[in-house]
């Protein structure tokens, strides 16, 4: 068997800590964070790199050395077998790392809040049957007196807002409870640990938004896309994630495959053996289900609604969600290609079935109602 050679001037690099073997055209694997450096530096010299998944350039096994790696990942490169991965631009990936950075910070101060509401719990403090957010003012106030006033009896009215609408017995009744002294310990340092937390997300997001500010058109235009309007920084996610060129993906079917949004192919002797989703967009794809669970229950966008009953009813929730999810990414990837806005008129264009069909008055109202309408009688008028 002999493949075609397609590239003569290259090489390929096996990437280690310390240490590289290379045999200008680059290819190499995208071990850890250890190809970051190298990448950067053959970047700034103006030479095209190729960075490949580890499981597109995996070598032979039991004939393997780091000299043999470079040379295997450089045969095939020079046949145009390595599938390369989508590299964003330095400024894009500087902005990624920051968001993805707060995304970490968010997840810390969850961790905290946690640990904190385990030590009410414990001490017999139900602050939570009482108030929305035990970390908000009034919970807050509370819980500082407390701390610092352990095992005293105090009136919490003056430490409750105007605006809460729980009754006064009902939280004094809560509080109703002794913080032993390891607790209180405990507590104020997840306390002080969370305030601290919350300012470096504030910093964080500052510089953030200094650096997406070169991309106020393309964050504009995907504020355009239901469910992207509210929170800023959820726009800038998906900018920081995907880049403002679509011109990297052919088609949004690209997209939507790069992103893990649509099921694998996995079929061997005419048998489907599994569908699944990958395990690409880890921090991508949780963003996009987020707005595609708000979307499903707004009345203002059909689109999405619609479809999400249909494949509900067939397949389940999660696959109805990664549905949608496509949904919008597809979107996304039209809105930043022809740089026009948001329209809901390509997907509720109407779409009449192939063969002529016909049910019973039941078989109708049964349809309906698995899509999830509900079908009311209309009041009979006699005059």
């Amino acid at each position: 068997m002999s493949f075609k050679i397609l590239k003569f001037n290259c090489c390929g690099l096996d990437v280690h800590k310390t240490w590289i073997f290379a045999c200008t055209d680059v290819c190499m694997e995208s071990t850890g964070k250890y190809w970051i450096p190298v990448f950067n530096i053959l970047e700034k010299n103006n030479i095209w790199v190729t960075l490949s998944h580890l499981k597109y350039t995996k070598p032979q096994k039991g004939n393997k050395t780091d000299r043999k790696d470079a040379k295997w990942i450089c045969d095939l490169y020079m046949c145009g077998m390595v599938k390369p991965s989508f590299i964003p631009p330095a400024d894009i990936r500087e902005l990624r790392d920051l968001v993805r950075y707060r995304f970490k910070l968010t997840c810390m101060i969850t961790g905290e809040k946690n640990r904190a509401h385990n030590c009410l719990t414990v001490s017999n403090l139900k602050l939570d049957d009482v108030f929305s957010d035990i970390f908000g003012r009034s919970s807050r106030s509370i819980t500082e007196q407390i701390l610092q006033h352990p095992g005293e009896t105090f009136d919490v009215a003056p430490f409750v807002h105007g605006r809460c609408k729980t009754p006064i017995e009902e939280i004094q009744a809560a509080v109703d409870g002794a913080v032993s002294k390891e607790q209180a310990v405990k507590l104020r340092q997840c306390l002080n640990h969370i305030d601290e937390l919350e300012m470096h997300k504030s910093e964080i997001e500052r510089e953030i938004f200094r650096l997406s500010d070169k991309y106020e058109d393309i964050l504009t235009l995907i504020r355009t896309v239901p469910g992207f309007d509210k929170n800023p920084m959820t726009a800038i996610q998906v900018l920081s994630e995907i880049g403002g060129d679509m011109s990297v993906f052919p088609t949004a079917k690209n997209l939507v495959s790069w992103a893990g949004c649509c099921p694998h192919n996995d079929q061997s002797n005419h048998k489907i053996k599994s569908t699944r989703i990958s395990r690409a967009g880890s921090y991508f794809k949780p963003v996009l289900v987020q707005v595609a669970n708000a979307l499903i229950k707004s009345k203002k966008h059909p689109e999405f609604s619609t479809r999400y009953r249909r494949i509900k009813a067939r397949r389940g929730h999660k696959k109805a969600i990664i549905a949608i999810c496509r949904m919008i990414l597809t979107a996304i990837w039209h809105i930043l290609t022809d740089l026009k806005p948001y329209t809901a008129k390509g997907f509720l264009e109407p779409r009449p079935v192939s063969k002529e069909k016909v049910l019973t008055a039941s078989q109708a109202l049964n349809l309906l109602k698995q899509r999830g309408y509900v079908i009311k009688d209309e009041p009979i008028f006699i005059s």
